[in-house]
């Protein structure tokens, strides 16, 4: 078996910029910089503008790498609106502009003279979910105070609602932000360079994880490929990176708002090739780490291996749970339920199909896998992969036991029956009886886990039993029958209530 670990190194800023990126599974990283900054001594001004779109200013730490207090913020401004036509536009509100038409019987381009009444442009967009709808809707309101969302120009003495034509405007100030900036204030004690540490938290990137298990044409063993898929919409390119990928469930404060297919290879070569991720724990988290360097650039989903394992040694279950929730119950708590007769008297059919895997060094794993979607694949008889069916598992440490969903079995059939329930409200008891058929037209025998939920209360006792039964917690037991080819299994049970 062969895993790995995630590392990325950015480069940003001046060529000797080396950045590290730390990827969570919730949406957001943490990104690190090393900068050279060239200061005088006493106040600086600073501009960052090689920043993603989505930096938290908040989350900003600046740290001299030889003496951490050899410099300070004094003050930091973030631009998060950065230089566009409507944001020009509202600039120019009161102001007249220049138009650029072009006439559409001869495509001659002309000068027309407009009034900027009104823009149009709704600012702080960015801060909607943060503020929540009622800020919103007051953005809008402050930008469009009659509605319809259009500039209102007034050329010629008449009032018109959109351009009438493209906007040319006068010469950019040079301290115009064309794009998302950190303005500092620096305090430096010392004249001179300073290699800085610079890192903050940023949304727009996003990691998960995916897997592949390839089953033979026979039997249950299959090979497993897993995927690191990195997406990065965070507006900013991060070239020649190193990347850590963080598995866990990291607290955040909440605001007030709110893979391609792998093909198995034989256990020899499966082995030669060199680690491309490896693992370890970090706090309460594991950390997975890309062992070379890679770029990730803005609006690019990028995938990367980084487990495969062969002959993983699994075991298929067929479990027929046939209490179906009806939904006029949703919701209901367990001193109304038991009194009524009628309730878990809906039969579900299906029976499921599951395979079952230990996470271990023995079956050829053993290392703790991210959450991620599992697609399962066999290998038909003109041996190609055919799909049939797909999960999702959740963290799973090492030696824990994996189990996934993969349907319903086609040739199995359940049917769960209610036949007796006897109620004494006085005497604080109910009595329920259940008949539960399960019919196999396989070519062979099958067994099957049926899972019963004692669900009325948790005080209960089975009176009368057709087979022996395990209790797998405090209100569920489960039958295993084995039922012959063309067979049935009928298991009768009574179960006997008390409050």
């Amino acid at each position: 078996m062969r895993y790995w670990l995630l590392v990325a190194v950015l480069a940003v800023g001046t060529a000797s910029a080396q950045t590290q990126l730390t990827i969570y599974n919730q949406n957001f990283a943490t990104v690190k910089e090393l900068r050279a900054l060239t200061l005088d001594k006493g106040e600086n001004e600073v501009r960052v503008t090689d920043i993603t779109a989505h930096l938290e200013p908040e989350s900003v730490v600046l740290r001299e790498l030889r003496r951490p207090d050899a410099i300070q913020i004094l003050e930091q401004n973030y631009e998060s609106d950065p230089l566009s036509e409507g944001l020009l536009l509202r600039k120019s509100e009161g102001k007249t502009l220049d138009f650029e038409i072009i006439m559409p019987q001869t495509g001659e381009k002309r000068l027309v003279k407009g009034k900027i009444l009104r823009s149009g442009y709704v600012p702080h967009t960015s801060a909607f979910q943060r503020y929540g709808q009622q800020y919103a809707y007051s953005q809008m309101a402050y930008a469009n105070p009659e509605g319809g969302g259009q500039p209102i120009v007034e050329v010629e003495g008449k009032i018109q609602f959109g351009l009438p034509g493209k906007p040319i405007f006068d010469a950019l100030d040079p301290k115009a932000f064309l794009k998302p900036t950190l303005l500092w204030r620096l305090w430096s004690g010392e004249a001179g360079a300073h290699d800085v540490e610079f890192s903050y938290l940023t949304g727009g990137m996003r990691w998960e994880a995916n897997y592949n298990a390839v089953a033979p044409e026979k039997g249950d063993t299959f090979d497993i490929i897993g995927w690191v898929t990195l997406e990065n919409v965070s507006g900013k390119d991060f070239e020649n990176a190193s990347v850590k990928l963080m598995a866990g469930d990291v607290a955040r404060v909440a605001t007030a708002a709110g893979g391609q297919v792998g093909y198995a290879m034989d256990a020899m070569e499966m082995s030669a090739a060199r680690p491309a991720v490896t693992e370890r724990a970090f706090e309460e988290y594991h950390l997975y780490t890309l062992e070379r360097p890679t770029t990730v650039l803005d609006r690019e989903i990028k995938q990367v291996e980084f487990v495969r394992a062969a002959n993983v040694p699994a075991e298929r279950i067929y479990v027929y749970d046939g209490f179906k929730v009806d939904l006029q119950y949703r919701g209901w708590d367990y001193s109304s339920i038991r009194t009524r007769p009628e309730y878990g008297a809906v039969s579900n059919p299906k029976v499921w199909v599951m395979l079952e895997f230990q996470n271990s060094e023995k079956s050829h794993l053993g290392m703790p896998l991210p959450k991620g979607k599992v697609k399962v694949y066999r290998r038909d008889v003109d041996g190609r992969n055919e799909f049939i069916g797909e999960d999702q598992i959740d963290h799973t440490p090492k030696d824990e036991t994996v189990r996934l969903y993969t349907g319903n079995a086609f040739d199995l059939t359940g049917e769960r029956r209610q036949t007796d329930f006897r109620l004494d409200s006085n005497g604080h008891w109910a009595d329920e009886t259940f008949e539960i058929k399960v019919r196999n037209h396989k070519k062979e025998a099958v067994k099957v886990r049926v899972v019963e939920h004692l669900y009325r209360w948790i005080q209960w006792d089975l009176t009368i039993k057709s087979m022996e039964h395990k209790k797998t917690d405090a209100r569920t037991i489960e039958f295993r029958p084995t039922i012959p080819s063309g067979g049935e299994a009928v298991i009768k049970y009574t179960v006997h209530y008390s409050w």
